[in-house]
């Protein structure tokens, strides 16, 4: 069984496929609680459903491109069948996680959509004496992740002030990530960064990457669920 939160179809708001139809699948549960979460109401809502039900109502959206989202889709522990599945199906399917849980075992054929937590993400564990804390450091990301990142897999900072912004850049130099994959993103947390400033941070580091906007906030407001 697998608890699900909500199944939708709407315009990917976020990375390389964005503005393009897309049916979500959003999975109940997270053990992260980052500050700026706009789907706290997967912590705990959802339903009990098979995966073969799941699999049978994406597959009938008839949409070629699958979000699999949560919470963290990475805590159940059908994902890789369920993916599977859509990947028989012909299906593309992007799996956006934390990277948090170990992703050894999701298949290659997948878009990984890596969203590496910043300390600042995690206000309660994030930075100790203006450094990132051993608490974050150690919880925040399964370090042995980045050796399953491909080229077409992508890689998410969400950034709440310029401290994230440099903490993001650092952790993209020391882990090589602009060799691993071809896609990095930076996004500015809605309401924390604007995104003008954010592009003058990059403008000045010369960042190697995409300002990362989320669509759908900008198409329908942050109150919205089910887009």
């Amino acid at each position: 069984m697998m608890k699900v939160n909500e199944i939708f179809t709407s315009v990917q708001g976020e990375g390389s496929h964005a503005g393009q139809l897309c049916t979500f699948v959003r999975f109940t549960a997270c053990h992260l609680r980052c500050g700026y979460c706009d789907t706290e109401y997967a912590f705990y809502e959802g339903d009990s459903r098979s995966r073969e039900d799941v699999l049978q109502e994406v597959l009938d959206s008839g949409i070629p491109l699958v979000c699999v989202t949560g919470g963290e889709p990475m805590l159940q522990k059908e994902l890789p069948a369920f993916i599977q599945g859509l990947l028989q199906a012909g299906r593309t399917v992007l799996l956006e996680t934390s990277g948090s849980k170990d992703l050894s075992g999701v298949p290659p054929e997948v878009i990984k959509v890596v969203d590496v937590k910043t300390p600042g993400a995690l206000m309660k564990e994030g930075y100790e004496g203006g450094e990132p804390s051993p608490v974050f450091s150690k919880t925040h990301f399964h370090y042995p992740n980045l050796d399953t990142l491909l080229p077409h897999d992508e890689v998410k900072f969400v950034v709440t002030s310029r401290a994230d912004y440099d903490w993001s850049i650092r952790f993209i130099e020391e882990h090589g990530l602009a060799e691993k994959t071809q896609e990095i993103l930076m996004s500015p947390s809605h309401g924390q960064v604007e995104a003008a400033q954010l592009v003058d941070w990059m403008r000045e580091s010369g960042f190697p990457g995409r300002l990362n906007l989320q669509l759908h906030k900008y198409i329908w407001g942050t109150e919205v669920r089910g887009v």
